[in-house]
């Protein structure tokens, strides 16, 4: 065996005094982070620090509402919200003088130097796995990703064991596909493995469209070669010598950063012919997708792939059996992939502890909406909803009630209250009417509208319906036409129970998963948010006031003053009165943009 790591000049090394992490992830890097880069490492530059301290991109850290973010080790000390004006002031105070930068931290109130995220309530409950790398290598050197460990999985699966060991010990993890439907990924890997040799492919399905969802995005933004290393191992375990990472092509930093990736694996001899001298043979191709949705299901993928329109295939035959080409094929998303050299390294057995009796491991989720501290985070199986939205996310932002949280994006539940101490794994959501999706959760508080919010859902699935299936194509409208009536005060309850009855039919009948899930924000809110479409129909009213057609905006004359903010800011005119004077709103001309109501500062206009 022929085995060096090349590590010598990575991060973990230590070879420099000091290192200023910033945070490379795309979030970030929009706020403004790659000019921050350049001018920390000008400032290092211009202070003659060359030598002794080295700037790095890394990739996300995760807690993107603090963002941009500047990690300095060796004292671990955390900044947040930096700009790039604050470079100088952080390479003078903190890399020369030894001195925090009080402002800087996420806690204004330390004054010690070795601040790092211990102390920030972000992190607490969060335990890493795939996000392991995230924020703590730089992502476009092959040699620091080999530091922490990297491809030391691929040698010893090429190495000590045999294909079926390596399925074995993936098995015994208990991980489960992390895609949305939870199937067990060992058991995937196994049908492939029992197909005749000759040619089969691993599939890397990177084309999450989930609104509000950027977990994959992250991960191979931040460690691709977690993949690349992964895939290959896959590769070994089931006979393919070639893979495909499909991308949709709005990812370009996690697309260059692959592309780099890869070629330095082939360079390393990684990927490619003979890897590692095992005569062993696995090569990693890209394919971007043109961002449809429906191309996350497997089986419009690999249609994709071909270079097909991508609509999904009946199953059977899977496509572990019959997949890309024709030939066997295992498809696994990023999540899923970025768990195995971990597992293969520390043994299927340690996994299996982290997590519930069904649900092994962690979850990956993008933490959106009305939340206080939004960003990526990664919680073991079963920590509960409440733990997710109100300790690691801060609570609802101003201090508003919490209404509701949608797991799974499009195809997944709204998930009320009620339900906010309910372990989150696979068999809880579903018994709730959620799913758990590839890990987008949004939370919503009192200002939002259940059905307004089902019907965004619905307004999604239906423009990114292949159309394929009638049940979806022709469901999927009639369901998004009864939202629109009830959201402009004509709906009926004769509307509920036909909503009902298509949404079951489109359970049933839809050709793929995608529109089996469809209905799944209908049937979760009419289960438990059934007053508020009461409220639309009988008393014709938005209790959230976003249902514009149910709205009225009136003006107080015992409370207004007539200091004319809200005439000024009408874009229709339809606010009359002199200055000084109290003033009236014309409803015929009101086009209830709200405008009025944001502006006045005397509360003198009410929306009901």
């Amino acid at each position: 065996r022929q085995w060096t790591l090349f590590a010598k000049r990575g991060l973990h090394n230590m070879a420099y005094k000091q290192y200023i992490l910033v945070c490379g992830g795309t979030a970030c890097e929009s706020n403004r982070g790659i000019a921050l880069f350049d001018a920390l490492k000008k400032a290092v530059a211009e202070n003659g620090l060359v030598n002794d301290v080295q700037v790095v991109r890394t990739g996300c850290l995760g807690f993107c509402e603090k963002g941009p973010i500047v990690k300095i080790l060796h004292q671990d000390t955390f900044y947040v919200e930096v700009t790039p004006e604050d470079a100088e002031v952080i390479v003078k105070e903190h890399i020369i003088k030894g001195r925090v930068v009080s402002r800087l931290l996420y806690d204004k109130n330390q004054s010690k130097i070795n601040v790092g995220i211990e102390g920030i309530d972000f992190y607490q409950k969060q335990f890493r796995i795939v996000l392991r790398n995230c924020g703590v290598i730089d992502p476009d050197k092959i040699d620091e990703y080999i530091a922490r460990d990297g491809y030391k999985a691929l040698e010893k699966v090429l190495f000590d064991m045999k294909p079926q060991d390596v399925i074995d010990e993936v098995s015994k993890s208990g991980l489960r596909g992390r895609g949305g439907a939870g199937f067990p990924t060992g058991k995937k890997w196994s049908f492939a493995a029992l197909q005749p040799a000759g040619q089969k492919y691993m599939v890397c399905n990177a084309d999450e469209g989930d609104p509000g969802a950027y977990m994959d995005r992250s991960t191979l933004e931040g460690d691709p070669h977690s993949v690349l290393e992964a895939m290959a191992i896959a590769g070994y375990a089931i006979g393919a010598s070639k893979g495909f990472i499909y991308i949709r092509a709005e990812y370009p930093l996690a697309i260059q950063r692959l592309e780099n990736a890869i070629a330095q694996a082939r360079e390393y001899g990684l990927l490619g012919e003979d890897i590692l001298g095992s005569g062993f043979s696995f090569d990693i191709e890209i394919r971007l997708g043109a961002g449809a949705f429906v191309c996350g299901e497997e089986t419009a993928l690999l249609a994709s792939i071909e270079g097909m329109r991508g609509m999904p295939r009946p199953r059977p035959p899977f496509p572990a059996v019959k997949g890309l080409w024709d030939r066997p094929t295992v498809i696994n998303n990023v999540e899923t992939l970025a768990n195995i050299p971990v597992i293969i390294l520390k043994g299927g057995l340690w996994f299996s502890k982290i997590g519930t009796a069904t649900s092994k491991g962690t979850k990956v989720f993008a933490l959106t909406g009305k939340i206080n501290n939004s960003g990526l985070i990664e919680v073991p199986m079963g920590t509960t909803l409440r733990e997710i939205i109100f300790d690691i996310g801060g609570g609802i932002r101003g201090g508003k009630a919490f209404k509701a949280a949608q797991t799974g994006g499009p195809s997944g539940g709204m998930i009320p209250p009620q339900f906010l101490d309910t372990p989150i794994d696979y068999e809880n959501l579903a018994k709730i009417g959620s799913i758990m999706g590839s890990g987008g959760l949004i939370v919503m508080d009192e200002d939002d509208c259940i059905p307004n919010i089902a019907k965004f859902y619905l307004d999604f699935t239906v423009d990114e319906s292949c159309g394929k299936c009638a049940p979806c194509r022709i469901g999927g409208r009639k369901l998004l036409n009864y939202l629109d009536k009830i959201c402009d005060g004509k709906g009926t309850h004769e509307d509920i129970e036909n909503m009902r009855e298509i949404s079951e039919a489109m359970s049933r009948a839809s050709l793929c998963g995608l529109g089996q899930t469809a209905s799944n924000p209908v049937q979760s809110s009419l289960r438990y948010f059934m007053d508020e479409y009461k409220e639309h129909i009988d008393g014709k009213k938005c209790r959230a006031g976003k249902c514009k057609n149910l709205l009225r905006y009136t003006i107080d004359k015992n409370k207004c003053v007539g200091c004319t903010a809200c005439a000024r800011v009408c874009p229709v005119n339809a606010i009359a009165g002199e200055r000084k004077q109290p003033h009236t709103i014309d409803g015929e001309k009101c086009i209830k943009c709200g405008q009025c109501y944001e502006v006045c500062k005397f509360h003198a206009v009410n929306r009901a």
